[in-house]
């Protein structure tokens, strides 16, 4: 009986803390509706970011190299995070997560390499880098 009067308790407790956010998030909402502007106008609806008017549409066409040379970031930031891991459980973990490491590392890098080979970092535009061949020979 007192495990379920333990678990009752735990409950009640999230239920309060739920509805306490929920109270709190529609009171600043709330307060936030009565209290601020309704001023309407064409300068009102213009987004302003650091005093500059903008200029152009915000509808930019990136290269898909962009997108690419983002996820590589993405990918090698999780490896430094992981590798931060290791690095905070390196006693613990001994030989084995040294080698297991080491073969995690030489897989990324494997992949930097190839990635490299098939020019997936190359952001000169191919002029550029036509006359520079053309230079090396």
């Amino acid at each position: 009986m007192p495990e379920a009067v333990a678990t009752l308790s735990h409950n009640w407790g999230f239920a309060v803390f739920l509805l306490g956010v929920a109270g709190l998030c529609a009171f600043m909402l709330g307060v936030s509706r009565l209290l601020g502007s309704r001023a309407v106008g064409r300068s009102k609806n213009e987004p302003f970011e650091s005093g500059i008017v903008p200029t152009g549409g915000a509808r930019l066409r990136f290269s898909a190299k962009f997108y690419l040379v983002a996820m590589l970031f993405v990918i090698f930031d999780v490896e430094a995070l992981f590798l931060f891991a290791w690095a905070v459980s390196v006693r613990e973990s001994g030989w084995a997560g040294l080698i297991e490491a080491t073969i995690f590392i030489a897989i990324l890098l494997a992949g930097l390499v190839y990635l490299w080979r098939i020019g997936a970092l190359d952001w000169a535009p191919e002029g550029r880098r036509n006359r520079q061949a053309k230079l090396k020979q």
